[in-house]
């Protein structure tokens, strides 16, 4: 199977991301876009642009018969959903296929097998990856958790099936809250996902969150690239990325990461995937796959020389994986920095028009982003307006690079979160790379309560 045209299911950086690497391998590319998007940088890049609907994501990015239309209206050969919107929609696979289309991403069943928490916790057990302590499915009936939860021991997490982004979450600390807590996890999974169902786990109390890419070819054969640490987070959402994690050991890296890839091959998966971790105490714990490319993709790229876009491009249009695990190689250490357009205090959305930019530059620095001065970043979409990555030999030096690139970086016109970062790079607990999922969260509280002045 050859492409020649690709339809790009996306906005936004990740949008571009996917236009160059088409361009790299002589496919030519189609931007879909809503209105609000019109001026967008993948827009203006791409060798054709078609308007899918009004600013609205729901509208626009999420509508399937619209992308659909688009896709048959231009021709296109293949699908690129990036990460975020339809890219985890099984349903959304299927159609693709069912017009003949080739569809860049996982086959429909394994999305929609680890899009339910249960089935992909329940999946994950089977295939042998190690799993944290909780009920062996959906829990309804209160007596049933309260002996669960009782078994497993307090603290206890109960979490939404169809979850994500922390809704749906709630920490039980002791019987007494249990019943409480749980009707309100149904209540919020119920209004945020349309699924009331909850499961219950141990909840672990400061542990780090480490994550495994793989790629498979769908017939047998899969291998993974390293770790990232994911756990700078901010209300359950990724603020900054780096691999490889500051804690894991190399054999540590090697053995969990065979029996990732080994679980990925036995279940005959297809093209980029993440295999999500707690890690406490030596010990891994699965709690979720995605079945996408992830936004942190970067750093592994860098410290592989992968360019993971083409390499799922390659496996959907049927060729093998282009490296077998001997041939994998890392070095270094990457650093990835999500640029949003926040205030860096109080993190509230701060859109609006680019009236200055400028991307640092020099040797191992790298921006994703379709920022240029003049845009207006539009306030209907995620808040993330650019990726920072920068490669260094050490840490240490990926370091000291990376405060070097944040210093040279020039958004004007809005707040954005630069200036964290550069705040982070100044504590000595993150700079020795002594960090939990917990500790961005309570610095910044420590600093909110700091006097001024």
């Amino acid at each position: 199977m050859a492409i020649k045209k690709l339809l790009i299911a996306n906005r936004g950086e990740i949008a571009l991301r996917i236009h160059r690497a088409a361009h790299e391998m002589g496919i030519r590319t189609i931007a879909v876009h809503s209105t609000a998007d019109a001026d967008a940088m993948h827009v203006r890049l791409a060798d054709e642009a078609i308007c899918i609907g009004p600013p609205p994501a729901a509208d626009s990015y999420l509508n399937i018969p619209a992308i659909i239309s688009a896709a048959e209206i231009s021709q296109a050969d293949a699908i690129h959903p990036g990460y975020g919107f339809l890219s985890e929609n099984a349903k959304f696979a299927e159609i693709v296929e069912s017009h003949g289309i080739i569809w860049i991403g996982p086959k429909p069943e394994h999305i929609e097998t680890m899009g339910d928490k249960v089935a992909a916790k329940k999946t994950a057990g089977e295939l042998g990856l190690p799993l944290v302590p909780g009920s062996p499915g959906a829990v309804e009936d209160f007596d049933v958790a309260r002996a669960l939860a009782k078994d497993i021991g307090y603290p206890v997490i109960i979490k939404a099936a169809s979850g994500g982004g922390g809704r749906g979450m709630k920490v039980v600390e002791n019987e007494d809250q249990l019943e409480s807590q749980m009707s309100q996890a149904r209540s919020e999974a119920k209004a945020a996902f349309g699924d009331a169902t909850v499961y219950i786990e141990k909840y672990l109390a400061d542990p780090r969150h480490i994550e495994f890419q793989i790629f498979g070819d769908g017939k047998g054969n899969a291998i993974h690239l390293g770790e990232r640490d994911c756990s700078l987070q901010r209300r359950h959402q990724k603020v900054l990325e780096e691999a490889p994690s500051p804690v894991i050991k190399p054999e540590e890296r090697d053995r969990m990461g065979g029996i990732v890839a080994k679980a990925m091959a036995d279940m005959g998966y297809r093209g980029a995937g993440t295999i999500e971790f707690l890690y406490e105490n030596g010990e891994f714990f699965f709690i979720e796959m995605n079945t996408r490319l992830q936004v942190e993709h970067p750093v592994t790229e860098m410290i592989t020389g992968m360019d993971l876009v083409r390499e799922q491009i390659r496996i959907a249009c049927g060729e093998p994986l282009s490296k077998t695990q001997d041939q994998v190689r890392f070095s270094g250490h990457a650093i990835e920095c999500r640029i949003n357009a926040e205030d860096p205090q109080t993190f509230m959305p701060s859109p609006g028009k680019v009236t200055a930019y400028h991307a640092p530059g020099g040797l191992f620095v790298r921006v994703d982003s379709g920022l240029y001065q003049g845009y207006c970043v539009p306030p209907y979409y995620d808040s993330m307006i650019a990726k920072l990555i920068v490669f260094g030999h050490t840490r240490e030096g990926c370091l000291m690079r990376l405060n070097r690139a944040l210093e040279e970086f020039v958004i004007e016109g809005m707040k954005t979160t630069i200036p964290l970062h550069q705040r982070l790079l100044e504590n000595e607990e993150f700079r020795s790379g002594d960090y939990t999922i917990k500790w961005l969260e309570r610095w910044l509280a420590d600093e909110n309560d700091a006097p001024s002045g």
